[in-house]
């Protein structure tokens, strides 16, 4: 069993009786055993209980990321800008090492990741892949740009609210036998260089789309009084992108109508006769639309003695492209006809020409023009099978219709 060591120097005495003592006991001193020293003076009061927050160690925070190795890793899987990422990276790695902080293999990832980039950037640089690439980007753009005007000619279709005026971002094709708001006449690209601005553009598409519209529409009686021609033409952010091309349409002159069925007539849509009668009749009409743009002969009578050069010409070439073709039975005789008085009418253009005055210019002016009245070819157009109304025209310049506004649709 265990003994108490006897008491000594390192035992000093007590004044109280150790634990135990029988009670009635005289007082001590009593030697000081091991557990007595302080048992109930000195010893700290213990709580039963730790208090909440107390009494547990702290946890051990963790080795933060380092941030710049993140990054890298983010540009590198990307390959966007692959000399930062490659920087980025670098610099994790010397943070890492000096710090202690973890992705190590995330910095390693970007180094290699961005340096591949750069390897690849710079491959497209020297082979030609970047312009490659940004030739084909500009062409998607233009693509995308146009993807919803991709439109040929004698398509048909519809614009979002209904109006060809202003701008538009998006058409619907449709087919010409119903309900549509324009039908393209004839796309042309316009010539490569900086933009050249609003109102070039304009007057281009002006000029060029009424040239195009008689070879789309040769029969021109047959466009209807309510129609005329628009234009959808590039913007200045779509120029940017490669966009140049123009294109002609047939709209209806009010401002939300449609058009139904198509108003095309070209050797697409016309038999052998119809075709060889409005070819000759546009050779005419040509040099009639060709008249000086003074009001009165007197004002330029040399301008007009030319035109009328013009016209007699015209006439001889228009009568002889009708003798030349062979027409079916039904429309030989009222071509035979008006042959006579095409021939006649080709005389007095021709005394016009050679006038000496501005009198005698109007003499044989007017009796030409009476033999080349429209009404003269109505018997001939109805056996061909065309229009036989003639178009109204409207205004002091001759062009037919009002105009429908302003035909600028930009895209």
């Amino acid at each position: 069993m265990a003994i108490s060591p006897p008491p000594g120097p390192q035992q000093p005495e007590g004044q109280y009786p150790p634990p135990g003592t029988p009670p009635g006991t005289p007082p001590g001193p009593y030697p000081q055993g091991p557990y007595s020293q302080g048992l109930y003076q000195q010893q700290p009061f213990q709580q039963p209980h730790q208090p909440w927050g107390y009494g547990y160690p702290a946890p051990i925070p963790p080795v933060p990321v380092n941030g710049l190795a993140i990054s890298a890793l983010v540009l590198g899987l990307l390959c966007f800008l692959p000399g930062v990422g490659l920087v980025l990276g670098i610099v994790a790695l010397l943070q890492i090492k000096k710090r202690g902080e973890r992705g190590k293999g995330m910095a390693v990832g970007g180094v290699v990741l961005s340096s591949l980039g750069m390897v690849l950037a710079l491959l497209a640089v020297t082979t030609g892949g970047a312009r490659d690439f940004w030739d084909g980007f500009k062409e998607a753009a233009n693509d995308s740009q146009n993807s919803t005007f991709s439109l040929d000619k004698g398509d048909c279709f519809d614009v979002p609210g209904g109006s060809l005026e202003g701008m538009t971002y998006d058409v619907d094709k449709v087919p010409c036998a119903g309900a549509h708001h324009g039908e393209v006449v004839a796309n042309f690209l316009m010539s490569e260089g900086s933009y050249p601005g609003d109102s070039v553009i304009s007057d281009t598409a002006d000029d060029k789309c009424y040239t195009l519209q008689d070879a789309y529409a040769m029969d021109t009686w047959a466009v209807p009084d309510n129609v005329d021609l628009y234009y959808f033409t590039p913007t200045r952010e779509s120029w940017g992108l490669g966009d140049r091309e123009i294109t002609c349409v047939f709209g209806n002159v009010e401002e939300t109508a449609s058009l139904t069925g198509s108003l095309r007539q070209d050797a697409t849509t016309l038999d052998a006769d119809q075709l060889a009668y409005l070819e000759a009749a546009r050779v005419l009409n040509a040099a009639m639309d060709s008249v000086p743009d003074t009001e009165y002969v007197e004002d330029d009578l040399p301008g007009h003695k030319e035109w009328a050069t013009r016209v007699a010409d015209a006439l001889t070439e228009q009568t002889g492209m009708l003798r030349g073709h062979t027409f079916a039975p039904d429309a030989a005789e009222p071509v035979a006809t008006l042959l006579k008085d095409l021939d006649l009418a080709q005389e007095e253009w021709a005394k016009a020409a050679d006038a000496g005055d501005v009198d005698a210019f109007y003499v044989h002016y007017e009796k030409g023009l009476d033999l080349t009245d429209p009404e003269k070819t109505v018997t001939t157009r109805e056996a061909l099978g065309l229009a036989t109304s003639p178009p109204t025209y409207g205004g002091d310049d001759g062009s037919a219709g009002d105009g429908g506004g302003d035909p600028d649709l930009e895209v």
